[in-house]
């Protein structure tokens, strides 16, 4: 196959941002969302990555660069995390230096999307280095484990063990959490820090803060001393 001519390529513009096939369930937005929301919190001084949720990937290793893959979620280092100051409407990888997303999620729904073979072979031939697959409610349906990090060793997807599981070219592990959301106990996808600690959410993170303020209070006023005093 001959190398595609970058100038006959269509640009970001030119492009749908997604496929436009409906997700199953709230979670195949929401998820990936949640893990977004946390790297912009950890990586809040960091410019140089993206994380796209449900946003198609435009590439040249298939039959044709207009049909995108869309994964639920991406992460990619080493490209602006606002290209040229703007918000993608997709990835194009023609545009981003041809550097693919260093980690790909997929979420099992009821409708199998080609999870555990076509999405694996496109992204094998992408180079994606960390393939995770989350399948909390059809894993006994597909023969396979709730939660999977594949990783890409000499072109090939081999399964890793360990959870959460550190990536060390990422900096970063990834795994599953019970936390409290808007007061309801849910399972989510988190970020974990090399030690195993899982990063907390904004809402655990408020609520700590609350807690620590009240216990200084209450440390203050068994001490004589009232708070209205310092103000």
């Amino acid at each position: 196959m001959l190398p595609p001519d970058l100038k006959q390529l269509p640009t970001s513009d030119e492009l749908p941002c997604s496929d436009d096939i409906p997700v199953d369930n709230e979670d195949q937005n929401f998820l990936p969302n949640v893990l977004l929301f946390l790297l912009a919190s950890i990586w809040a001084d960091r410019m140089d990555w993206y994380f796209g949720a449900d946003m198609a990937i435009y590439h040249t290793t298939g039959v044709n660069p207009r049909v995108p893959v869309v994964p639920d979620g991406f992460l990619s280092i080493g490209v602006e995390r606002k290209k040229g100051g703007k918000s993608r409407k997709s990835y194009v990888l023609w545009e981003e230096q041809d550097i693919p997303p260093i980690l790909v999620l997929e979420m099992v729904s009821h409708t199998p999307g080609g999870e555990y073979d076509d999405k694996l072979n496109i992204y094998t031939r992408l180079g994606v280095l960390y393939y995770v697959i989350y399948n909390p409610e059809f894993w006994k349906r597909d023969g396979h484990q709730p939660f999977e990090v594949y990783k890409l060793v000499n072109g090939i997807y081999q399964l890793q063990i360990g959870e959460p599981f550190w990536m060390p070219e990422i900096g970063l592990g990834i795994g599953r959490a019970q936390v409290v959301f808007g007061n309801i106990p849910q399972e989510q996808l988190a970020w974990y820090d090399e030690a195993g600690t899982r990063y907390p959410t904004a809402e655990e993170r408020a609520n700590q803060e609350r807690q620590e303020k009240e216990r200084l209070i209450e440390r203050l006023r068994a001490n004589g001393i009232n708070l209205e005093d310092l103000l």
